[in-house]
């Protein structure tokens, strides 16, 4: 009975500091510092770290077997990225969500998010294949913005994963969001990330347009490029040849 008044007082001393918290958060002009320095805020923030780890580490694996076995790389390089706490806070009052630990963990599959940046479109798939095939990995999201682009011309293959972190004393999994891009998509992506935030632009919508048409011709080029690096493999030309393979001189 000792024991249970215990843990009853000490759920009901939890959920109070919870709401002390809440009310700290929602009246603070910075509430992500507050944010920054609550315990299970940031024993969450770690989980996510190691959860990005744990991807990296599975892609860099999956880059020394690829490399052996088609004497190439399948990307470029990795970006990692945790969500700063005002994003977290603004994301989920936008949303109407509860600003507790246990939501933000629920409702946010972007937290924890890693890019990863191929040479060719065909590398992409081929790598997030063999990552999701693996048994210890849960895909619960894919969003494929290559096959079908954004409106605006945006590509990628967007993919929610679970992936399972082991702790001194337990395993937890966790949500990771993997974004696969080419150099190119990635390039675009950029300068459209940049150019969205410039003030007093004048013919948004031209500007738009052009960018949806820079988007279009950079995909022509990813697929033109794949297309040379396949010639280039097989030995043959771009009229279905040998190289090499052509008519002999007479002596």
């Amino acid at each position: 009975m000792g024991a249970d008044r215990e843990k009853g007082k000490s759920r009901k001393e939890n959920t109070e500091a919870e709401i002390a918290l809440i009310n700290r958060l929602a009246e603070s002009e910075h509430p992500e510092k507050i944010l920054e320095s609550a315990q299970p805020f940031m024993e969450l923030m770690s989980r996510y770290r190691c959860a990005m780890m744990e991807v990296e580490t599975k892609l860099r694996v999956l880059d020394e077997e690829f490399s052996l076995t088609y004497d190439r790389n399948p990307f470029e390089t990795i970006k990692s990225r945790l969500k700063r706490p005002v994003s977290i806070i603004e994301k989920m009052k936008r949303r109407g969500y509860p600003l507790t630990v246990e939501e933000i963990e629920k409702r946010l599959n972007d937290i924890a998010g890693i890019r990863v940046i191929c040479s060719f479109p065909d590398d992409i798939y081929r790598l997030a294949d063999m990552l999701i095939r693996q048994d210890d990995i849960r895909l619960v999201q894919k969003k494929d913005y290559i096959v079908s682009p954004k409106p605006n011309g945006y590509r990628s293959l967007h993919l929610i994963l679970e992936v399972p972190i082991f702790l001194s004393d337990s395993k937890r999994y966790m949500k990771v969001e993997v974004q696969f891009r080419t150099i190119a998509m990635d390039f675009w992506a950029s300068l459209d990330h940049k150019l969205k935030y410039k003030k007093d632009v004048q013919e948004p919508e031209r500007i738009a347009a052009q960018l949806k048409e820079c988007a279009d011709i950079i995909s022509s080029m990813d697929e033109r490029m794949q297309q040379i690096r396949d010639q280039i493999e097989t030995g043959r030309t771009g009229d279905g040849r040998c190289s090499g393979s052509g008519p002999m001189e007479e002596a």
